[in-house]
């Protein structure tokens, strides 16, 4: 027998048993309602009523519970929503039941008392039915995980005892094989500490977590304070990590918005949730204005950044996303996320090189996006030193190709991706991302041009492809150590939604010529955050994991500036963008017209490169260090 045929027949058992308990439970509480009646004495006239009646009520109950879906959930698996849905049908049937009995009362119709009693005693029992088998299906749930992993269930306080910690331990209790017990929450709010939250006590405040760890034998703290400031966070995560406890952390209010609190939303604490960072307010309203029913484009939509765009925008119900990404695998990945999301967009992916003008041509030929987001580029500094060439075509080339072929197909705006390493640049990446930043300006300024072309500067983000916090991550788990090119190397760091928020907004403000650079709040000393993330790893810096100096590799600077000194800083409507006005001009004339003209021979010479960058831009300082 198949597979399939095995699971449809297991279906019908299910269905065969939730059908027989309702019928059960529906005949029994309308007999109980009519005994109940007549004080337990029923006039034998009065039985044929009931009989006559039942079959008919029997059919109008079962009809409206399938309708609300009851016959589609499991039997075991019950709560509020489930518990109004039956309420809904029942308080439906009552009110037909009514009807029938006010224009057929003298045809031997039950009394409407019994009507009304019978509508209260069926709900409470069905409900009463659920839960029970709720309790029983978690109760072996509970004897199941004990035994899998040999009776030593991890003992596990939530701290915070509020919508989100009571999400949580519901979601622990309804599943199986996770191996936690949680005994009780934490919290700081004396009105609650004393009281017991679904069973488990509310034992007293953080500041007590040695004596209650103790207390309560704990292995695990899992912080559910999604509005929990970064320096509470790091407090609590030192104090758990000194008494040799693990830990897990909610993800913060932005990053549950509209998603319900599970347990698979866990994690490890991250950098991010220290960096002492407010959470940023955008123009939701104006953002979703600017997206809503566009057809959008984002190249390099498989990247760190490009992937967040994705998943922001496509939250906007564009018409149609086009995703332009050379790897198939990332966005092969992406694709498959933004399907099962939301499955109402259209998606168009294209694993198309940005440096293929005739492939690009024909994909805005095709979609005519009225949005352009360019985020298609090489950013590894040291690897992009031995290959200037490749960071040229792809970096400057790849955003000439898109730029012109956006201002061709009548895109109203077209926004790239930039970098703080575009600003006195000491690497080719850097070199190559301000010269894109020029071709974007000289579009801007061409005649007849009716694009509004804008660039985005920002510095590092946090857990991107690449960058440290990962490497740092593969370097505790491997025993260390953690490598620092030098103790005073410092960058910017901002987290990828937050990254892409203020991307959005500076969308929305683009009116065309404008760089846009977004706060990214005090730089941050490489060495201070490998020393952080040994400890949220429950080391301790420089004895469990060592901390070595490598030196500044080609290229590298030891801290990055978001602003020139020849461009004048503006305030915006939003306080974490700033707008810059290039005192040198609109770009260089004829560049784009240059780069179109010679780009195939000079990438094929990394000295030319090199030189060209070097005339393109004087400030270009090759491989030193700043």
């Amino acid at each position: 027998m198949s597979s399939r045929i095995q699971n449809q027949l297991a279906a019908l058992g299910r269905l065969g048993i939730l059908l027989a308990a309702y019928v059960a439970v529906i005949l029994g509480s309308l007999l109980f309602a009519f005994i109940l009646r007549f004080d337990f004495q029923v006039p034998s006239y009065y039985w044929e009523r009931l009989w006559n009646s039942a079959w008919w009520i029997l059919l109008l109950k079962l009809g409206l519970l399938a309708a609300f879906g009851q016959f589609k959930t499991l039997l075991t698996y019950f709560s509020l929503p489930d518990a109004k849905r039956i309420g809904g049908a029942l308080l439906i049937a009552a009110l037909i039941e009514l009807l029938v009995w006010f224009f057929f009362q003298g045809y031997g119709v039950i009394p409407r008392g019994v009507i009304v009693s019978d509508m209260v005693i069926s709900f409470l029992a069905l409900a009463g039915l659920r839960t029970s088998l709720r309790l029983y299906r978690e109760r072996m749930s509970d004897a199941d995980t004990s035994l899998s992993g040999g009776g030593k269930r991890r003992r596990t306080a939530i701290l915070g005892a509020g919508s989100s910690g009571a999400a949580l331990l519901r979601d622990i209790q309804s599943r199986q094989g996770l191996g936690l017990s949680v005994v009780c929450f934490i919290d700081d709010d004396r009105a609650k500490v004393g009281s017991t939250l679904h069973g488990k006590p509310v034992v007293g405040p953080h500041r007590r977590l040695a004596s209650i760890a103790q207390e309560f034998d704990l292995h695990k703290v899992v912080i559910a304070m999604p509005n929990a400031k970064p320096p509470v966070v790091k407090q609590l995560v030192a104090r758990i990590n000194e008494l040799g406890l693990d830990h897990d952390i909610l993800p913060s209010v932005p990053q549950l918005l509209h998603r319900q609190v599970t347990v698979s939303h866990l994690r490890r604490v991250d950098p991010e949730d220290l960096l002492g960072r407010e959470p940023v307010s955008l123009d939701e309203e104006g953002i979703t204005r600017l997206v809503r029913g566009a057809v959008v484009m984002i190249t390099g939509a498989g990247g760190s950044i490009g992937s967040e765009l994705c998943r922001q925008i496509v939250a906007q119900n564009p018409s149609k996303l086009v995703l332009v990404e050379r790897s198939e695998p990332a966005l092969f990945a992406i694709e498959q996320e933004l399907r099962q999301s939301h499955q109402h967009v259209e998606l168009v992916s294209c694993a198309f090189n940005v440096c293929d003008e005739d492939q690009m041509d024909r994909l805005f030929a095709a979609t005519r996006p009225a949005l352009v987001f360019h985020a298609a580029a090489h950013k590894h500094v040291p690897l992009m030193e031995h290959q200037p060439g490749e960071a040229l075509r792809n970096n400057v080339v790849g955003t000439e190709v898109v730029a012109r072929l956006a201002a061709r197909s009548g895109a109203k705006k077209f926004v790239l991706i930039s970098t703080d390493k575009a600003v006195n640049p000491t690497s080719v990446m850097g070199a190559t991302k301000r010269v894109a930043e020029m071709v974007v300006e000289e579009y801007q300024g061409e005649p007849g041009n009716t694009c509004a072309f804008t660039a985005v500067r920002f510095g590092n983000v946090l857990g991107s492809s690449g960058s440290v916090v990962p490497i740092f991550r593969r370097q505790i788990a491997a025993g260390g150590p953690l490598t620092v090119t030098h103790p005073d190397v410092t960058r910017f760091f901002m987290s990828i939604p937050e990254a892409v928020g203020l991307i959005l907004q500076s969308a929305l403000q683009a009116r065309g010529g404008e760089i846009f650079v977004l706060d990214m709040g005090e730089p941050v000393k490489i060495a201070d955050l490998a020393r952080q993330m040994i400890e949220l790893s429950g080391f301790v810096p420089d004895e469990d994991v060592k901390i070595t100096y490598t030196g500044l590799r080609p290229g590298e600077k030891l801290y990055e500036e978001p602003i020139h000194a020849m461009e004048n800083v503006e305030a915006t409507i939003h306080p974490k963008v700033r707008l810059l006005r290039n005192n040198r001009g609109q770009g260089q004339g004829g560049l784009v017209a240059e780069l179109v003209s010679t780009h195939r021979d000079l990438t094929a010479d990394a000295a030319r490169v090199r030189a060209w960058l070097s005339a393109k831009i004087p400030e270009y300082q090759r491989g030193g260090v700043v």
